[in-house]
């Protein structure tokens, strides 16, 4: 029975993930800043920002999966919070790097998320994991940092390395999609500047399985998009989640100067275009649960995910 510690594990991603590996068999463990007493999990301590971690975590460890790091969308972008999503990526791969490196038995596999952030502003562009990183915009410029970090830990440790360039993940318990369809509550779908902008997404489940995958295939090694095959632009996805899940809506567009003025940078986000395909995982063989995006919608309203 394989032992798997995860940084990040009480997130969106982290929590189903645990629970699936749990149902497979394998002894799931987190790493947190503030263990929980009684937690479902065996919970270690460590803070990336201080460089400290519970040394007893990696014992017995058979893999490890980093998920930490500060939420993208979760506070306007001023200084300090964009260097603390750098800093919260960075510190924590770099730590874990420095107590794998320490392990008399190292872990035999490292798997992290990454972020399709990478890509930038790139239009109608389809991009494939040797598209060139984009070189403008904060959300380019911090995954080019984390990603940094991630390929120095691959250089330097023994472990097989993975990493995933997650999409839009779509869950009813968090993330993006329960704050679309707040507008849909008032009977309005709400669509960002000319709505043209490429959404990649990916059921919580699927991005799970393209981790599990990971895990348990020694052929799966370096960057992997983790999004669905089918993307939409922002129109089309808006227009769809309305269809599948209200009975009735119309579709209001959000000018883009306005989200600017309000969310400033951070407006990015929403505005921002990549259309991401999966190749590598197809190429391997990893077959989606959800590759449409009623089908997965429809899915996560009925298992209530």
């Amino acid at each position: 029975m394989q032992t798997v510690l995860i940084a990040g594990g009480s997130g969106l991603i982290g929590s189903r993930l645990s629970t699936l590996l749990t149902e497979k068999g394998y002894q799931v463990r987190w790493l947190s800043r503030n263990p929980a007493p009684g937690s479902k999990y065996p919970t270690f301590q460590w803070d990336p920002s201080k460089g400290t971690m519970d040394s007893r975590a990696l014992e017995g460890v058979d893999a490890v999966i980093n998920l930490a790091g500060a939420g993208i969308a979760d506070k306007r972008w001023t200084k300090e919070r964009k260097e603390l999503i750098i800093s919260s990526r960075v510190k924590s791969t770099e730590l874990l790097a420095a107590k794998i490196k320490e392990a008399v038995v190292p872990p035999t596999v490292y798997l992290s998320g990454a972020a399709i952030g990478i890509y930038g502003d790139r239009g109608d562009e389809v991009l494939y994991e040797t598209s060139p990183a984009g070189k403008e915009g904060f959300l380019a410029e911090s995954c080019r940092e984390w990603e940094g970090a991630i390929q120095r830990l691959e250089r330097d440790l023994p472990s097989r390395t993975c990493y995933l360039r997650i999409g839009l993940v779509l869950s009813g318990k968090g993330g993006a999609l329960p704050k679309i369809k707040m507008s849909f509550y008032l009977g309005q779908g709400v669509y960002f500047g000319n709505g043209r902008q490429w959404y990649s997404w990916i059921h919580i489940d699927d991005v799970c399985g393209m981790f599990i995958a990971a895990l348990e295939n020694e052929t799966w090694s370096g960057v992997y998009n983790a999004t669905a095959p089918n993307p939409l632009q922002n129109k089309a996805f808006t227009r769809k989640v309305g269809r599948t899940l209200f009975p009735f809506f119309v579709l209001t567009p959000v000018p883009a100067f306005f989200l600017r003025i309000i969310l400033g940078e951070m407006a990015d986000t929403v505005l921002s275009s990549a259309r991401v395909l999966p190749r590598r995982a197809e190429e391997a063989g990893f077959v989606f649960q959800f590759s449409e995006l009623g089908d997965c919608l429809k899915d996560l309203k009925q298992r209530k995910l």
